[in-house]
């Protein structure tokens, strides 16, 4: 992930209901050299990820309204998004919160505060490996 010109053709979209939480990661995955847009609820996010069609969604499970789940099983259901590598970002790391996850279609499950160096890693691979594909 050191070729900002590739990185920035790579779509990422934050959808967190915590405007502070969001600002933070979007400047880190810009740094990164990624092209980044933030939703700050559930519905906006839905609607934004149609329009943007990101590749990668971090995707806060505890938004008020419409939570991530319902968020997550939403864009399972769109055809443009249905490969989206989609992570629950999320303050719950319990037995049931993880089984939840898997059961609403994500593909990874992260506990805030995210590790940045984790979160360098997992997106270095899955874009590698959607390289080969």
């Amino acid at each position: 992930m050191t070729s900002p010109t590739n990185d920035a053709q790579k779509r990422i979209l934050l959808i967190d209901d915590n405007v502070d939480a969001a600002s933070m990661m979007q400047a880190l995955l810009t740094a990164f050299g990624f092209t980044v847009e933030t939703a700050n609820s559930g519905a906006q996010g839905l609607a934004l990820a149609q329009i943007f069609l990101p590749q990668v969604i971090f995707l806060d499970l505890g938004m008020p309204v419409m939570n991530g789940y319902e968020v997550a099983t939403a864009l399972r259901k769109l055809p443009a998004l249905a490969d989206v590598f989609l992570l629950a970002l999320t303050g719950w790391n319990d037995q049931g919160t993880r089984a939840a996850v898997i059961a609403a279609g994500f593909d990874r499950h992260l506990v805030k505060p995210p590790d940045f160096e984790q979160i360098r890693a997992i997106l270095a691979q899955h874009f590698e490996a959607r390289a080969t594909v």
